[in-house]
């Protein structure tokens, strides 16, 4: 087989409606990796350098914004936001920042684009939930005061703003259709709804995406709706997927959902799963340096079973598993090798499938392994490494391989 239409044919695609071709979407992606990202309390605020380098990576990877700090968090959150945004002058991503809804909070804003001369959206936040209000003491009279006038400021100050409801998922009907109206009544050009402690489901993250498109709708306003999900519950990114389902048209994600708690929606898995959906064509060959870097300058290590970017994840030490790859790789397919025995094609992402030797071998692993070292696959060198593996309790290293090869 050699033409890509013959090849697919290889897979039938269950996860697909039958007879009907993916649509492409335009799905905006905000990356909360230096601000949500750096709430995890295992995190580490890196160096500048770092942050610029990682900004470079979003932009090569097609995400579109990046929550870059909160300007009330001080002179050094300020300096680097400050650096970021000029940075972000030569690229196509865009910067945003987080205020709480409160003047004084968005007032530096203001005076950093002024001082750079760069575009800077507004992510004003606050509580919507009737337990955040308990527990706070909050009225929502005032809280619609105080979200009108953060959201008229900021428009004024030529700001777009987006409106955010820290957690959504637990507020009522009527206290989201308040708030927002306000909000968009005073000029918000997005709104944001927040999974903030990962309560919903799938089905929830649905029902209220719908619920905010149709208030917008019968507002006749043409304001975008963003997604931000968390994981407490394990489903930050199947609740986002869900909300793109149902009508987001912007999502919030993090490097390797490092966030708050047990984190958020991971923008790596995000991205891979949008891309074989079909549903986006980002070029996804800079992502692995992406989760790197990441997990390199906030100090959050990368487990080795984590999907698709952990060790594990193309490397396989089972003799069946590694025989259909080696036959895949000997047809000199590696479109092939790469699908055969995996839901995720390594080379999308810069990867490579790697084979190793174990207790769970077989023969097809010794050979390849050898050959790929350049050496002789003869029958006594295959039996010294087989015997080797078949008494180990794991996957041999390069250097144990040779030396039972020699």
């Amino acid at each position: 087989m050699s033409s890509t239409s013959e090849k697919t044919s290889l897979i039938f695609d269950w996860n697909a409606r039958q007879g009907l071709p993916a649509a492409r979407r335009t799905i905006g992606f905000d990356d909360e990796t230096l601000r949500d990202g750096l709430q995890s309390p295992s995190a580490r605020d890196p160096e500048l350098g770092d942050k610029l380098r990682l900004i470079h990576l979003m932009d090569q990877l097609g995400i579109d914004t990046a929550d870059i700090g909160l300007p009330g968090a001080g002179a050094r959150a300020r300096e680097h936001i400050t650096a970021l945004v000029k940075e972000m002058a030569g690229l196509n991503i865009r910067a945003n920042v987080a205020c709480r809804t409160v003047i004084s909070d968005i007032a530096p804003v203001v005076d950093v684009v002024q001082a750079t001369g760069q575009p800077i959206e507004v992510c004003a936040f606050i509580g919507s939930s009737p337990i955040r209000r308990y527990a706070e003491g909050w009225e929502m009279e005032n809280m619609i005061k105080l979200s009108r006038e953060a959201v008229a400021f900021a428009v004024k100050n030529n700001l777009d703003c987006m409106f955010v409801t820290e957690d959504t998922t637990r507020a009522r009907p009527e206290d989201v259709r308040a708030l927002y109206t306000a909000a968009i009544e005073a000029g918000a050009k997005r709104v944001c709804v927040c999974d903030t402690v990962g309560h919903a489901t799938p089905e929830g993250a649905r029902s209220l995406v719908a619920f905010v498109k149709d208030l917008i709708d019968g507002l006749g306003a043409q304001v975008g709706i963003d997604w931000h999900g968390h994981r407490d519950r394990g489903l930050g990114l199947i609740n986002t997927l869900a909300a793109i389902d149902a009508g987001a048209t912007r999502v919030h994600a993090t490097a390797l959902g490092v966030g708050e708690r047990s984190g958020n929606t991971e923008m790596d898995l995000l991205l891979v799963n949008l891309r074989l959906q079909g549903l986006i064509d980002n070029d996804l060959s800079a992502l692995g340096a992406y989760v790197a870097l990441a997990s390199k300058s906030i100090g959050v290590p990368l487990p080795s079973n984590y999907p698709v970017f952990g060790s594990d994840a193309f490397e396989t030490g089972t003799g069946v598993h590694a025989a259909a790859v080696i036959k895949a790789f000997r047809k000199g397919d590696t479109w092939l090798a790469n699908r055969v025995y995996s839901g995720v094609p390594a080379d999308m992402v810069g990867l490579e499938q790697s084979i190793k030797i174990g207790p769970m071998s077989g023969k097809s692993n010794v050979i390849w392994v050898l050959e790929k070292h350049g050496i002789e696959a003869n029958e006594a060198r295959i039996a010294r490494v087989l015997d080797l593996a078949k008494n180990t309790t794991r996957l041999l290293t390069d250097a144990e391989v040779l030396a039972a090869a020699h």
